[in-house]
């Protein structure tokens, strides 16, 4: 089964409290944060409270974000973070391949290469314009996945954020572009304002439409609303096995296009169909009722 990543939470290392609640959240994935979420004089505690956290199980896979690579934090986070063996480690600021090249070497040395993939945050200019060589190292680096974070990159290149989001499109779509090339799951970035949930709906719904696989999150109150909407409707996959069903009958075999209710079908459609069920298979084995 393909793996599900339509919410993504941050959760600040330094509050245990918060980090046990994460336990059990219905979240595809826990992102421990050691970066923004952790003022300069908390970083040691965030560190050992990730290492207490971690000694327990969760209910969906952990991601550490450390501190950027250039930052006085990032080496004891690494530590940290290979110490509390998660799933995946978020590197924030990632600017060419050569930022995933080094985090990766440092896995090699403490032999988790093979269980702990990377991500990327594509949150500076020069993340845009290296995102072809940031997705192709995919081909020699366990890196899974691309996060956008338009926060920050509205505050590197000055654009207004609007609630359309419309600035932001081009950069988003290149992401998108980016991530299918190589086979990377593509997560949008946060929604500050964790209240307005009907913003948060129309944001889910765009990124979904643009092709992206999950947002992430800032509170467990936007878990639901993401994870419905990453989610294949009823209908679509009623349309799906449609699909399905009609290029498996005898008289469709080898075709590669079919009528089906007045319009033409291709085998592209049936890739897509059978896509969008494995997917929807993967969500009820995550959330089974």
């Amino acid at each position: 089964m393909p793996p599900v990543f339509r919410s993504l939470i941050y959760v600040p290392a330094d509050k245990p409290r918060a980090l046990a609640k994460a336990r059990d959240l219905a979240a595809d994935a826990i992102i421990v944060d050691l970066e923004d979420a952790v003022s300069p004089d908390s970083k040691e505690d965030a560190r050992e409270a990730l290492r207490e956290a971690l000694a327990e199980p969760f209910s969906a896979p952990v991601i550490v974000r450390i501190n950027g690579l250039a930052s006085e934090w990032a080496t004891e986070d690494l530590l940290a973070a290979l110490a509390a063996r998660p799933e995946g480690l978020l590197i924030p600021k990632v600017e060419s391949a050569a930022d995933l090249e080094r985090v990766a070497d440092a896995l090699d040395q403490a032999d988790a290469l093979d269980r702990i993939s990377l991500w990327a945050m594509i949150e500076t200019p020069k993340a845009l314009l290296n995102l072809a060589d940031i997705a192709a190292s995919s081909e020699r680096l366990p890196l899974k996945g691309v996060v956008l974070g338009l926060n920050d990159l509205a505050k590197e290149t000055g654009v207004r954020p609007a609630q359309d989001r419309g600035a932001f499109l081009p950069w988003m779509m290149s992401v998108i572009a980016a991530a299918r090339a190589y086979g990377l799951v593509a997560i949008d970035g946060v929604l500050n304002d964790f209240g307005d949930d009907a913003r948060l709906e129309a944001e889910c719904e765009q990124a979904r439409a643009l092709g992206f696989d999950g947002k992430s999150l800032i509170h467990p109150r936007q878990i639901g609303t993401a994870n419905r909407v990453f989610a294949p409707s009823a209908e679509e996959i009623a349309e799906a096995e449609t699909i399905v069903a009609a290029f498996a009958r005898p008289e469709h075999a080898g075709k590669g296009a079919i009528g089906l209710e007045g319009r033409m079908v291709e085998r592209l459609h049936l890739h897509v169909a059978e896509s969008l069920l494995a997917r929807a298979r993967a969500i009820a084995d995550r959330d089974p009722a």
